[in-house]
């Protein structure tokens, strides 16, 4: 499968479970990850583009000008210069800062937004929605491969996918699960001893880590920073990270690896 932008260690069918994700954030596994630049000093506000078609080029270096199309599925609040985007025949969710980043070029937004569908199965979504699964892949020799993740949440913008990470890979991808599902291909797996999530009173908040900086060391010694972008309402101690050298959203469970 090929993965935009000529990295080739993500956006492959080889995925950690936010349930699982308890590794120290020292030892988190770096993926290949490109220098962030920066095309102005402070972000300027933009028209709401969330839920819109974009094309444009992709230059990283010497590298050769490649063109990608894609669509807009969110906006950062904590980083509004930030967009998750789902790219045309790949599975992972990326994150670009689209009017700063000199590697993009050429953008276009296409004016009409994308049309919303309805789920066909609103009690499966609902039961799904934060759960363990097995996920099945076929690989090119026809042989099956299982995968164990998690579901995270119903996508938003592209309704019928589902935001979902893996033991193996923990990077955020977007599957139609649904479909998955009832062709044999996803199963729930039964719960964990786990203690069950202490009940909330409605309208109790919860201490949040929504924007707050992380680093942690890599092999080499040298430091990786990110920030916190988001938290998975189904598993409140599960948050997505972007990291600063990297345009892959990152699904970790920072209370267990606190």
């Amino acid at each position: 499968m090929k993965t935009p932008f000529g990295n080739a260690a993500a956006g492959q069918r080889s995925r950690i479970s936010a349930r699982n994700a308890s590794v120290p954030v020292t030892r988190m596994k770096r993926k290949a990850g490109h220098k962030k630049h920066r095309s102005q000093p402070t972000y300027q506000p933009q028209r709401n583009i969330v839920g819109c078609r974009i094309r444009h080029g992709w230059k990283n270096g010497d590298e050769p000008l490649t063109q990608w199309k894609g669509t807009i599925l969110d906006q950062v609040p904590v980083n509004p210069s930030l967009y998750l985007i789902k790219y045309d025949e790949f599975d992972c969710v990326y994150g670009l800062e689209l009017h700063r980043d000199e590697r993009v070029s050429s953008l276009e937004v296409f004016p009409n937004r994308v049309a919303s569908s309805r789920i066909s199965d609103t009690h499966l979504t609902e039961i799904m929605i934060g759960k363990a699964v097995e996920h099945i892949f076929e690989t090119e020799e026809g042989s099956k491969n299982e995968w164990k993740g998690m579901v995270l949440a119903q996508a938003p913008v592209m309704k019928t996918w589902f935001y979902i990470t893996y033991e193996k890979d923990p990077v955020l991808y977007m599957y139609q699960l649904l479909d998955d599902y009832k062709d044999g291909d996803l199963h729930i797996l039964p719960d964990s001893n786990d203690s069950p999530p202490a009940e909330r009173e409605p309208g109790e908040i919860i201490d949040s880590l929504i924007g707050k900086q992380v680093e942690y060391a890599k092999d080499d010694g040298s430091k990786r920073t990110g920030m916190v972008i988001h938290q998975v309402e189904a598993k409140p101690s599960v948050y997505f990270i972007k990291f600063d050298d990297d345009f892959h959203i990152y699904v970790y469970d920072l209370v267990k690896t606190s």
